[in-house]
């Protein structure tokens, strides 16, 4: 299961029942933070959600209200006497603005490590110990005023475990979690593999965000049959559509079509402008369009399940 949390849904300047865009998710133990602006210490204090042990966090691009919160967060870390290596990734340029940001935060008990996404996108466990081998994060261009990018997270899943046949290949029952783990085994010199075992691969749980983009084709490829889509939504109004694109961002139709068009189960609107007292008059804006769209809020939370 994915557990996900929406820290942030302000957009330019937090206000005092909005942070700035942050959002958790929590897999297996392990963790993600996509970007980290002002406020978001507090906000996951409220939303009772643990930054410390995060294993990596991913910016989306570096305007400062999504990367404003990283000082302090790393050096909050360090004063919980964190050890782990903490790795952050982000669209282009991340060496050169990343640079400024360390030097402000200074000395750290734990060691920082700076990577680009393959643009295949990448087995988390092969980064990290103790990630599942099903969890993969991609990272996807997006168009914004400045270099930018969404990500997507999937968590895979095997086919059912044929006990019968595992039986009748004499594999010990001992052995039976790793193969079902998706990994092989070596029985009497001959290595046996989990499709050996398993049926059909299953559906497996994927989540989206989108982080500042006007509509684009990426945001919709990368989004296709996402359980979960958290979406941008600067602006209310249906009239402010070439506003938004000229600033680079959505409004809230603008982000139910792309929903709508990528066929994902849910929708989440976040990044209101500081015009949005109320975000919810402009719900029926999106639901015009795609009905299951949610106003998020601040410590929004959900846990996506495997269907069976």
């Amino acid at each position: 299961m994915i557990d996900i949390t929406l820290l942030g849904t302000a957009a330019l300047a937090p206000l005092p029942n909005r942070a700035l865009t942050a959002v958790f998710l929590s897999c297996g133990g392990h963790s993600i933070l996509f970007d980290c602006g002002e406020g978001t210490q507090s906000a996951a204090r409220k939303a009772n959600v643990s930054l410390m042990k995060t294993d990596i966090i991913a910016l989306t691009h570096y305007h400062g209200d999504h990367i404003f919160g990283l000082p302090g967060l790393m050096q909050t870390m360090t004063c919980m006497g964190r050890t782990q290596t903490l790795y952050v990734t982000g669209a282009a340029g991340l060496t050169e603005i990343m640079e400024p940001i360390l030097k402000l935060v200074g000395q750290t008990t734990y060691e920082v490590k700076l990577f680009e996404m393959p643009s295949g996108g990448l087995k988390l466990c092969k980064l990290i110990d103790g990630w599942t081998p099903a969890a993969k994060l991609t990272a996807f261009g997006t168009e914004h005023r400045v270099p930018s990018q969404g990500y997507r997270f999937d968590l895979s899943r095997a086919g059912k475990f044929m006990p019968q046949r595992a039986k009748e290949l004499g594999i010990p029952v001992k052995q039976w979690g790793i193969l079902q783990r998706g990994e092989s085994v070596t029985l009497d010199g001959k290595i046996i593999l989990p499709e050996e075992v398993l049926g059909e691969e299953r559906k497996g749980l994927s989540f989206v965000f989108g982080g500042d983009t006007m509509m684009c084709d990426n945001l919709i490829a990368a989004a296709r049959g996402a359980d979960l889509l958290i979406s941008e939504a600067t602006y209310g109004e249906n009239e402010q559509a070439t506003l938004a694109e000229e600033h680079g961002h959505m409004n809230f139709a603008q982000a139910a079509q792309v929903a709508a068009r990528a066929q994902v189960k849910e929708l989440w609107l976040t990044h209101y402008s500081q015009m949005i007292v109320n975000p919810q008059e402009y719900l029926p804006n999106a639901t015009a369009i795609f009905k299951n769209t949610l106003c998020g809020r601040d410590g929004l939370s959900t846990t996506l399940r495997f269907e069976d």
